[in-house]
């Protein structure tokens, strides 16, 4: 009988692997042109001669309040010119990163017909990094000076945990964060469990768009902070139920465990200390995952549902 059992579920997962292998291929087979434009090594060529055109071919790109003086002066600002040569040392070319942001578009194109592929445009930013992603309908633009190097001399002031993801392997993830959004719909979170949910929603989105990174790129963790969170996933669940943090509205509770942050907080120092932040997320992510498990539900569909109804279909129960 347990033989039985084992084969069936040999079977099973050998069947799911061969769809998942088949369905990657058809979204490979998506037709769709994609070139990053580096707006940011042709400002750093600019002079009195071709600035005309550069304002005219990117005119989203120049303030109108600014003169023609004013940019060609900033071409020759230190600090820029210091960004750009860091910038071409790490990104010579953008070949590898625009591979994966093709994969992306198609991956979001699969699930999502009606999406049209903008231009994709890098710029620096004097190390901006709480914009390092815009996304609009029709353009993308990406800060390459905040994806150097997590331990890059520009980011020594930043705290360690912020600039944890501060390297090109990361741009996927962040372009995918962004336009998860614009799919996610969901009203005003006011429990923990709204902005479990609202997360584990993002973080199942790059599950489908960037199959590519790993679990722990996808969420932003290091393997050691993931393993971390896989170990005591029952731990983290029971802290939740036990103290009936689920559906507080205590204002502090996004900053213990869903905002960034070195660590979550469960005020005992034994765990606080080892725990990697946004286990909140993390939480709703499995929460999400269960409930695609256990549903016959399309990502569309999922990133519509309201928090009940997920939480309450998912049959979640977290690993032992």
């Amino acid at each position: 009988m347990k033989k039985t059992i084992f084969f069936l579920f040999l079977f099973t997962v050998i069947l799911s692997c061969r769809n998942d292998e088949s369905q990657e291929h058809e979204i490979h087979k998506i037709p769709l042109e994609l070139k990053v434009e580096r707006f940011d090594q042709l400002f750093g060529e600019v002079n009195a001669d071709n600035l005309t055109k550069l304002k005219k071919d990117y005119p989203f790109m120049f303030s109108m309040k600014y003169s023609d003086s004013f940019w060609l002066a900033k071409t020759k600002d230190t600090v820029q010119i210091k960004l750009l040569q860091e910038v071409s040392k790490v990104f010579p070319d953008m070949k590898e990163q625009e591979g994966e942001i093709k994969s992306l578009f198609q991956h979001i194109k699969f699930y999502f017909p009606e999406f049209k592929s903008p231009r994709v445009i890098t710029t620096t930013s004097f190390v901006d990094y709480r914009n390092r992603i815009i996304v609009t309908d029709t353009i993308t633009l990406i800060s390459v000076d905040t994806y150097l190097g997590s331990d890059h001399e520009f980011y020594q002031g930043i705290q360690k945990y912020i600039r944890q993801d501060f390297n090109k392997n990361h741009i996927a993830v962040d372009l995918a964060s962004e336009y998860s959004k614009k799919y996610i719909f969901q009203g005003q979170n006011k429990t923990l469990l709204d902005e479990m949910i609202y997360f584990g929603k993002q973080l199942y989105f790059e599950d489908k768009v960037i199959p590519f990174k790993t679990e722990a790129e996808r969420i932003g963790y290091t393997e050691a902070q993931l393993d971390w969170a896989m170990a005591n996933e029952s731990y983290v669940w029971r802290y939740f139920v036990e103290r009936e943090l689920l559906f507080s509205t205590d204002s502090k509770l996004p900053g213990r465990f869903i905002n960034p942050a070195p660590f979550s907080k469960f005020y005992l120092e034994e765990i606080d200390s080892q725990s990697p932040g946004r286990l909140g997320q993390y939480m709703g992510w499995q929460i999400v995952r269960a409930y695609m498990e256990n549903n016959d539900v399309t990502l569309r569909d999922m990133l519509l549902a309201s928090p009940e109804e997920i939480f309450n279909n998912s049959k979640f129960k977290p690993r032992k």
